[in-house]
């Protein structure tokens, strides 16, 4: 592959949306909304030197919402295709209207407010072509995965070395006015290196994905930092159960974050399976917690001037002072609460979570010194949490830690405590911030919780 050049431009995506619209209004919807969207991409993977995979992507998609009747008498139906001819539009229109007719109605269904609509999307420069060739893919993977080789003669295996590149672009639109879209790209380097041999083999991973490839990590610094974090983990024990302060690792503590953004998340809410019920205007967190949304950040992953709706982002507080200032709400969810659209239908928008009381210099060993004594987390397994009462319980690994210095890895444990008491108790935020997905925190240290051993 040596270019990302889509078959479609935005000019003629945007026609195609509005010719769907046009044939949902001949076919007697009172309102409609459509989403058209094409990418192309690759991915590869290595493992041991060795090619293992080359995949290519090249898709399109249309995806259509026919909504008959008005008020508390709305019925909708949805359908969608791989085909832009109009013969295959019009006929998935047809389909779409046609499964309207036999839902049953539903009084919070229905497109967003006209003024809630984004009408004028700003340019937040989303999209940075990857033009690399599958050869030239494979030669990065290879790097990746000889740096990590060549840390340690303690490294003995691997789970591979991969490259994905990924450009898209998409137009969504509605009846009441709303027309945008705009390319964007994904790009990502990662190693998975074993260490060790037979009973006694630790893995580990680390990986760099950005929208621009050029700030994306070199690919020996990936395989020798996954190749480290591997040999760190060698001769692991196990712990007595006890009680004792945790250090979340900063990949994840944003696991933390999304736990907190999925409790207070329109459809939780309304379904009343939350542990954060009714929390807006109460004390969720430590008092010195704060919790941004900023959709507007240039080129980051988390950025969009519109949510999957064509509601219109913007930036706000969702904790502050510890304070839930804001749920995550689509049009729908939002009807069902009595409240408004936050433009969060498809998710949260560049979160940062961050303290009052984290200093410049609070880095990874300040806060292996903020610890003290206690557990260091960087794996957790299975999902664990209950959102319904906020039970958390998860198999974990990572090492002891005493007086703020490592001394042995440790594995085959489960901590446990309750997301509540947890979000309350943060002690403190790491400076060592980190990216995952839409999520920006720093390590995040928990005042106690129960540990388990085998």
């Amino acid at each position: 592959m040596t270019d990302f050049t889509f078959i479609h431009s935005q000019d003629q995506l945007q026609q195609l949306a509005r010719d769907v619209l046009r044939y949902a209004k001949e076919q007697g919807a009172s309102d409609a909304a459509v989403e058209i969207s094409e990418g192309s991409g690759l991915s590869i993977s290595v493992r041991k030197g060795s090619v293992e995979t080359i995949e290519q992507n090249k898709d399109k998609g249309m995806g259509v919402t026919v909504y008959i009747g008005q008020g508390r008498d709305v019925r909708r139906g949805n359908a969608s295709t791989s085909d832009f001819s109009q013969k295959a539009l019009k006929e998935t229109v047809e389909a779409a209207y046609n499964i309207a007719r036999f839902t049953s109605a539903d009084d919070c269904a229905g497109l967003p407010d006209a003024d809630t609509l984004e009408l004028a999307p700003r340019d937040l420069q989303l999209c940075y072509p990857w033009t690399i060739t599958a050869e030239e893919a494979v030669e990065l993977a290879k790097r990746a995965e000889a740096a990590a080789f060549a840390v340690d003669k303690r490294i003995t295996n691997s789970e591979g070395a991969g490259v994905y590149a990924q450009q898209s672009h998409f137009v969504s639109a509605n009846s009441r006015g709303f027309i945008g879209g705009y390319p964007y790209s994904r790009h990502t380097i990662s190693a998975a290196p074993i260490a060790g041999k037979g009973a006694h083999m630790q893995r580990d991973d680390w990986y760099s994905s950005m929208r621009d490839p050029k700030k994306l990590a070199e690919p020996e610094a990936i395989g020798r930092y996954a190749a480290q974090r591997a040999l760190a983990r060698l001769n692991a024990r196990k712990l007595d159960t006890r009680k004792c302060a945790v250090l979340f690792e900063a990949p994840l503590a944003a696991g933390l974050l999304g736990a907190f953004v999925q409790a207070v998340s329109g459809g939780a809410l309304y379904r009343k399976s939350s542990f954060l019920l009714d929390s807006l205007g109460t004390q969720a967190f430590a008092p010195h917690i704060q919790v941004v949304e900023d959709p507007h950040v240039i080129g980051a992953v988390g950025s969009s001037p519109f949510d999957d709706e064509g509601v219109k982002t913007t930036r706000r507080d969702v904790v502050k002072n510890g304070m839930v200032q804001g749920y995550f709400l689509s049009t729908y969810s939002a009807r069902k609460l009595g409240m408004q659209t936050t433009g969060n239908a498809g998710g949260s928008h560049n979160l940062t979570l961050s303290s009052s009381l984290t200093k410049p210099g609070d880095d990874f060993k300040a806060m292996l010194k903020k610890l003290g004594t206690g557990l260091l987390v960087t794996e957790l397994m299975g999902q664990g949490v209950n959102y319904v009462t906020g039970d958390y319980s998860r198999g974990a690994a990572g090492f002891w830690v005493e007086k703020g210095v490592i001394q042995y890895p440790v594995e085959e444990i489960t901590i446990a405590g309750n997301m509540k008491d947890m979000l309350r108790q943060i002690v403190a935020v790491g400076a060592d911030t980190l990216v995952r997905g839409t999520k920006n925190t720093g390590s995040i240290l928990i005042e106690s919780m129960t540990i388990a051993g085998g």
